[in-house]
């Protein structure tokens, strides 16, 4: 429990918040928290700054940025007066640079969804690019394929074509030289016949 009269030192609150004394440094100039300091220019912090500096831890696990966190710390807060201490609350009522303040954090927002949106559409873009022309390549080599196939069907067809082509010269040869035999014998009776007479 934080007291809220008591004064701490940086060491101390370096234990407390669960950050380095070097990142405390740090985030007092990229936050431009106002730590006092003592007559001897040492740094204290109270409770206000203790709050503030836990806020922004609780902001970072939450997923903001730097630039988003001091968007939201430079927005207007009005101080209400409680029974014992005072609570910070975000005003309702913001000035015009506030408003400016948001809108360019929307903008930012907005051009970084754009972006990382357009980078998807490329790369699905390269991505399809890429499957059309495997595509491309499968059609062409099942062409080439198919026209492999017609011609091997085509040789075979015509191989086949050769065969009977030869098996019906032979069976023609063989028809010529029976009726040659034929023949001869038909003489060779004639002769014999007329040979008697």
């Amino acid at each position: 429990m934080i007291d809220t009269k008591r004064k701490y030192s940086i060491s101390e609150v370096s234990e407390i918040t669960g950050y380095p004394q070097h990142v405390l440094r740090f985030y007092e100039k990229e936050f431009k928290l106002n730590i006092p300091r003592t007559k001897s220019n040492h740094r204290y912090y109270t409770y206000k700054e203790i709050e503030k500096i836990n806020y922004i831890k609780e902001l970072q696990n939450k997923g903001f940025t730097n630039k988003q966190i001091k968007i939201i710390l430079n927005s207007p807060e009005e101080l209400i007066p409680n029974s014992h201490d005072e609570t910070a609350i975000t005003s309702v009522t913001f000035q015009s640079n506030d408003i400016s303040n948001g809108k360019n954090f929307i903008v930012e927002f907005q051009n970084n969804l754009l972006e990382k949106i357009q980078e998807t559409l490329n790369q699905n873009n390269i991505n399809n690019i890429e499957i059309l022309k495997e595509l491309k390549t499968e059609i062409e080599q099942l062409k080439h394929e198919i026209k492999n196939k017609e011609r091997d069907v085509l040789i075979c067809e015509n191989a086949k074509l050769k065969m009977k082509l030869k098996e019906k010269s032979y069976e023609v040869a063989e028809l010529k030289e029976k009726l040659k035999r034929e023949r001869e014998a038909n003489k060779s009776i004639f002769k014999k016949i007329f040979k008697r007479k």
